[in-house]
């Protein structure tokens, strides 16, 4: 896969599901390289993407298969990869079991009047302005404030959290040093938190992971950690990409943002379409194929990496790529699918609905402040997100 067709590196908007859409338009199945330098098999269909994330022949492999596993120190790659994303039943069963009841329903809702009223702060900072970039005024700080208050992260440690989290979610596209510290960085940071927490347990969820017990398991020190590095770049930037991408297609769309604005009963369903149209993720995670597979007519060998193309499949089916909010039983896997569903997909359309109602509520003249084309994309292999969103408040 050259440069030039190469997903990952394609920043330009526009450019990135075009890449996917000529991969698609070949075949479900591609071998590529990942910045990493590691070649893996890419999945591109859609039905095929679904079969295959309830495929117990596709797995994980626990934290040895992690981005840079063998490169990084033991317990530096141990305390960061030792989530659920990355392992499979039976230990994949004991840590959701143990996350879930943490990680209550109860939790997420009681969050609602705490997301709409940063939501408000943040639109009041940029009321009086003419312009703003979408992704530092609002995309970025309500999903970083929510799983911080979650969690139980001090407001002045916040700030830093952008600092690791951009690098750690696209390891490749930096050196590997910059990559190893900022995992040691955030590392450090979540044992002490960790520490201070078990010292003075508070009402927060990592306070709830601490003290979660099943019978007689609870996480250890390792799967804390991890759980921590895994919720706070799933549950922030994540979000980040829902809430700006959703802002992008529908104020490049604006019959359907009219029709949004006339029907705003239609705001659940508009979100499922806008995931799947421009989902906050590319790829999934890398799997490891236990036998060979047989898919669309090709067959990926035993033992090697495999990674799903959630964002090419979301659109590979007859006008996949027209945005429709009005679309009847939106199926995607912008959260995933089977074993691996995001836990926290409940949370991210919390905010997503709750940041876009409040948005185009308050500035009804919202519009793009430059060209759609002169947006960019950054550079990643998992994620999907713009570097900016400039646009005329009024």
């Amino acid at each position: 896969m050259s440069l030039a067709t190469n997903p990952f590196t394609a920043t330009r908007e526009g450019e990135r599901h075009a890449v996917y859409a000529r991969l698609a338009a070949e075949g479900p199945v591609h071998q590529v390289t990942l910045p990493t330098g590691r070649v893996v098999w890419m999945v591109t269909g859609h039905a095929e993407t679904r079969e295959l994330l309830s495929d117990p022949r596709l797995v994980k492999g626990g934290w040895r298969l992690g981005p840079y596993a063998h490169d990084l120190p033991e317990d530096v790659a141990r305390g960061i990869h030792s989530h659920m994303l990355l392992s499979d039943p039976p230990d994949h069963t004991r840590l959701r079991r143990l996350v879930t009841g943490a990680f209550t329903r109860r939790r997420v809702e009681r969050l609602a009047p705490r997301i709409e009223a940063t939501t408000a702060r943040l639109l009041d900072a940029i009321e009086g302005e003419e312009n703003a970039d979408l992704v530092a005024a609002l995309a970025y700080p309500l999903p970083i404030d929510v799983i911080c208050d979650l969690l139980g992260i001090p407001d002045d440690n916040r700030e830093s959290f952008r600092t690791w989290t951009q690098v750690v979610v696209s390891p490749g596209m930096s050196p590997f040093e910059v990559y190893e510290r900022a995992n040691l960085e955030f590392l450090d940071f979540t044992r002490e938190l960790i520490a201070a927490k078990r010292s003075t347990p508070q009402d927060d969820l990592l306070s709830a992971l601490i003290a979660a017990r099943d019978g007689d398991e609870r996480l250890s020190e390792q799967e804390l950690t991890s759980m921590m590095y895994l919720l706070v770049i799933a549950g922030h930037e994540t979000t980040v990409n829902l809430i700006a991408n959703s802002i992008l297609a529908l104020l490049t769309h604006p019959d359907q943002l009219a029709l949004l604005r006339a029907e705003p009963e239609r705001i659940d369903n508009a979100i499922e379409e806008l995931l799947r149209y421009d989902g906050p993720l590319q790829n999934t995670l890398t799997y490891l194929t236990k036998e060979p597979i047989e898919v669309g007519g090709t067959t990926i060998p035993e033992g090697v990496g495999v990674v799903v193309s959630l964002l090419a499949a979301n659109r590979d089916f007859p006008q996949g790529d027209r945005l429709d909010i009005t679309r009847d039983d939106v199926t995607h896997t912008a959260f995933g699918h089977g074993l691996h569903y995001c836990l926290g997909a409940p949370l991210a359309r919390l905010e997503g609905r709750i940041a876009l109602e409040a948005l185009f509520a308050r500035f009804p003249g919202l519009r793009l402040d430059v060209p759609a084309g002169s947006l960019t994309r950054t550079p990643s292999v998992l994620m999907n997100g713009l570097d900016a969103l400039p646009v005329r408040l009024r």
